[in-house]
C-alpha cells in the first residue's frame, strides 16, 4: 500500500526539474526559428534589391590608370632622351623636330593633366641627368609647346592657328633662353646677335646697291622677323612629321590644307 501511494503521488522536485528543462529548451528553439526566419527575410530583401542590377565592370577601371601612368612615363622619358642625345650628339634638325611630339601624343591619348605631368617628369628627369638649367631650356619652350600642340590637335584646330600659336611660344622660348644664358654667362648675348644681323644687313644693302647704313631699330626688326620665321618653319615641319607619324600610331591630327596634301600627294 505504501508503495502504491508513492507511485501515485509524483515527486514535486522531479516536476520542478522537468519544468526548468522545458523552459530552457523552448526559448532556444524559438530563437533558432526566429533566426532562420530573419536570415530568409534578409536573403529575400537582398535578392529583391539586387534584382535587375548589374555592377559596372571593374576590370576596365583598374586597367586604365596604370596604362595611362605607364604611357605617360614612357613618353616623358622618350622626350628627355631625345633632348639628351641631341645635346651630346647633335644631328642638326633631325631630332629637334621630334622634341614636342611625345608630350603632344600624351595629350592626344590621355588628356590635359597627363600631358602636363609628362612635361614635368621630363623636366625633372633632365634636371637629374643634365642639371636644372638645361632642363628648364627643354621645358621652355618644347615642353609647353607639346602641351599646346596636343590641345590644338585634340580640338581639331586648323594648321594656321596651331602653327601661329606654336611659333609665338617658340619665339618667347628663344628670348627666354637668351635671357637665361646671358645671366649665367654674365654677357649680353643679344648684342652678339645684333652684330651678326648687322653684318648680314650690310651685305644685303651692298648687293642691292644701297648706300644707306642700316639703323639699329631696323636691325632689331630684321632679327625679330627672322626668329619668328624660323619658328614658323620649325612648327610647319613638326606638323608634317606629326601627320606622318601619329596617323600610324592611331592618333591622327587635323588634316593639312589642300595645297599641302597636293604637295605631299597625301590622301589621309
Amino acid at each position: 500500500m505504501h508503495d502504491d501511494a508513492q507511485a501515485s503521488c509524483p515527486d514535486p522536485s522531479q516536476d520542478l526539474k522537468n519544468q526548468s528543462l522545458t523552459s530552457e529548451t523552448e526559448p532556444t528553439i524559438g530563437n533558432a526559428d526566429v533566426g532562420e526566419d530573419a536570415k530568409q527575410d534578409a536573403l529575400i530583401d537582398s535578392t529583391a534589391h539586387t534584382e535587375g542590377f548589374s555592377p559596372p565592370p571593374v576590370s576596365e577601371k583598374l586597367k586604365t590608370p596604370p596604362l595611362a601612368m605607364v604611357e605617360t612615363a614612357f613618353l616623358a622619358s622618350t622626350a628627355s632622351l631625345l633632348w639628351l642625345i641631341n645635346y651630346y650628339f647633335p644631328l642638326g634638325p633631325v631630332l629637334r623636330m621630334f622634341f614636342p611630339l611625345p608630350i603632344a601624343l600624351v595629350y592626344l591619348r590621355w588628356g590635359n593633366r597627363a600631358s602636363w605631368m609628362a612635361a614635368l617628369v621630363s623636366g625633372l628627369l633632365l634636371s637629374v641627368l643634365m642639371g636644372p638649367t638645361r632642363s628648364i631650356l627643354f621645358v621652355i619652350p618644347f615642353g609647353i609647346m607639346g602641351v599646346q600642340l596636343g590641345a590644338m590637335w585634340k580640338r581639331g584646330t586648323g594648321w594656321l592657328f596651331s602653327i601661329s600659336t606654336g611659333a609665338l611660344l617658340g619665339t618667347i622660348g628663344f628670348f627666354f633662353r637668351f635671357w637665361l644664358l646671358s645671366i649665367l654667362l654674365g654677357e649680353d648675348l643679344w648684342v652678339y646677335v645684333m652684330n651678326q644681323i648687322t653684318e648680314l644687313a650690310e651685305w644685303g644693302f651692298v648687293k642691292l646697291g644701297l648706300l644707306a647704313q642700316p639703323s639699329l631699330s631696323l636691325i632689331q626688326v630684321i632679327a625679330i622677323v627672322m626668329i619668328v620665321l624660323n619658328n614658323i618653319v620649325y612648327l610647319f615641319v613638326v606638323h608634317l612629321v606629326a601627320l606622318l607619324m601619329l596617323d600610324r600610331l592611331g592618333n591622327p591630327i587635323p588634316r593639312p590644307p589642300n595645297w599641302v596634301q597636293v604637295l605631299l600627294d597625301y590622301d589621309g
